[in-house]
């Protein structure tokens, strides 16, 4: 079964003589363990689909099913619950509590979804080492780098047991180091059965990915298996 399958969706935007359509039409499936990377220039709908597939917005048309559960359905608490539980996002702006610690910040999600304080601190204090971020858990974001901030949000949506990750950009306050860093935690964690669906305008991440998308005027125009980066081959030695 699929993690995630978009089926013919639209989106448009605003009305009248402002009216954008975001999508049209656009079909998508992303299995247990994929890696797939969306590039297309600005404005070519990369945001709308993940917003879509994370269940922040409900298309105009078509469905949106993550693992089996079609999002359409669903009123926006119940989206809300499924996406705590199942899906990690990685925004553009971050989005981390000011008056939380690192840890804090990444412990939220299962905290809300009830899991006991002991255990989320544990999930957390995983997800940041994964991150490379342990020694950060008690700092308050203004007290971090962009770089560290950055981190903190993916620990987020790596946190507990997450069948789909959607990450917006997810190396774009690193430096190259840390970019390649963070682009192998995604790919074990799909190399263990998470799915990935990540925008990205590098195409030295888009190389860690199984599959690149691309999309124009919210359409897919074309989708390719990219050619192995030097990264991936010495991972693979």
């Amino acid at each position: 079964m699929s993690v995630l399958e978009l089926d013919d969706v639209h989106r448009d935007h605003g009305g009248g003589a402002a009216l954008v359509r975001a999508l049209r039409g656009l079909s998508l499936t992303v299995l247990p363990g994929e890696f797939v990377a969306v590039m297309g220039p600005s404005g070519s709908g990369k945001s709308t689909l993940l917003n879509l597939a994370g269940g922040l917005v409900t298309p105009t048309r078509g469905r949106v099913v993550v693992s089996g559960t079609d999002l359409t359905g669903l009123g926006a608490t119940a989206r809300a619950a499924l996406r705590r539980r199942s899906i990690g996002y990685v925004f553009q702006e971050l989005n981390l509590i000011p008056s939380l610690t690192a840890a804090e910040n990444v412990m939220l999600p299962r905290e809300l979804d009830g899991v006991r304080t002991r255990t989320a601190r544990a999930d957390a204090m995983s997800a940041l080492s994964e991150v490379g971020l342990v020694g950060e858990a008690g700092r308050f974001p203004e007290e971090m780098s962009g770089g560290q901030r950055q981190r903190v949000a993916i620990a987020r949506a790596l946190v507990g047991e997450r069948r789909l990750i959607l990450a917006d950009e997810p190396a774009g306050a690193l430096d190259s180091n840390g970019g390649e860093e963070i682009m192998r935690v995604l790919r074990a964690r799909c190399d263990a059965g998470t799915a990935c669906l990540m925008v990205t305008h590098e195409s030295r991440h888009a190389a860690w990915a199984d599959r690149v998308v691309f999309l124009r005027d919210g359409l897919a125009v074309d989708s390719t298996e990219p050619a192995p980066g030097p990264e991936i081959l010495l991972e693979k030695r």
